[in-house]
């Protein structure tokens, strides 16, 4: 493609499915891909923001993302964004009355009055509004989520939800999701959180902190008897089952989760030869104190 020219064709078919980090890296590679960028609406109707972007997005950034959108935002996925704000949340909803997915799990400054509010809009004004995923925002009671039930129309039949099949920190997990409102009224406590169902037994139903799971297979597991799971590195619940299977420390024979062992940059699930940050901690602080 020449610098001045217009751009192939074929690249538009290709921008839809980039990223949001990447889309914006390709928008500064020249002039052309900038225009084309930004003047194409159908890239913007899906608008999903996924860490590191998450960490810096602000209120300001928000409504200019969206405004490309020219009021026909179909899907707005935040994830994990603290900085995004009642007010700010509610300029976007109000711009884009056709919305009909919001996904804003960890965003942290949101507040259940806020969430309340933006709802309400939504029912009013959009007629396919069905979606609406909160986990992770503080202090949504009984009380808020009925109302927020009563305003999202759910014709769809749930599917038991497995704890080590979710992610609330991944799109794709919460777009498979088909409930209309992630969160729901555990069973066990009574309180307002993710409720997950045992692989193993149907009539198992409850949040994870009444219900132990397993990091691996989502099976529940009773901390009350230590026969049933094995320590790990991280700290996370493994049953023996499964903890007898992954491959663990040379030097102190636990492992890592296979979620911890992603976040630590590598894959030692298909090798048997490792040794965690723990044990490399102490084996360098002994030889300092050595020498």
């Amino acid at each position: 493609m020449e610098a001045t020219g217009s751009p192939n064709q074929a690249l538009f078919f290709v921008l839809a499915y980039l990223p949001l980090q990447q889309l914006l890296v390709t928008s500064q590679v020249c002039k052309s891909f900038r225009d084309a960028i930004s003047d194409d609406v159908l890239i913007w109707l899906n608008l999903v923001v996924e860490r590191p972007l998450s960490l810096r997005l602000t209120d300001q950034i928000l409504i200019k993302l969206a405004s490309k959108a020219s009021g026909r935002l179909g899907t707005l996925a935040l994830l994990d964004c603290v900085k995004i704000t009642d007010e700010g949340l509610l300029r976007v909803v109000n711009a884009n009355p056709l919305l009909n997915k919001l996904y804003v799990p960890g965003c942290t400054g949101l507040t259940p009055e806020g969430i309340g509010e933006v709802v309400k809009t939504l029912a009013a004004t959009s007629s396919t509004f069905s979606s609406l995923k909160i986990n992770g925002i503080y202090n949504i009671n009984k009380e808020d989520f009925l109302i927020l039930q009563s305003n999202i129309f759910d014709t769809t039949k749930a599917k038991p939800r497995f704890y080590h099949m979710y992610s609330s920190s991944s799109f794709r997990s919460l777009d498979e999701d088909a409930r209309a409102i992630d969160v729901e009224i555990c069973p066990k406590c009574k309180e307002v959180k993710l409720v997950f169902h045992c692989p193993k037994e149907n009539v198992c139903k409850g949040c994870f902190q009444c219900i132990p799971r397993c990091e691996v297979c989502g099976r529940c597991i009773s901390k009350q008897d230590e026969d049933e799971f094995g320590e790990t590195i991280c700290n996370d619940i493994v049953c023996l089952n499964c903890w007898l299977c992954l491959p663990k420390c040379n030097h102190c024979n636990k492992p890592f989760c296979p979620r911890h062992a992603g976040e630590q940059g590598f894959d030692h699930l298909g090798s048997q030869e490792f040794i965690c940050w723990i044990c490399q901690t102490k084996s360098s602080t002994n030889n300092w104190e050595e020498n």
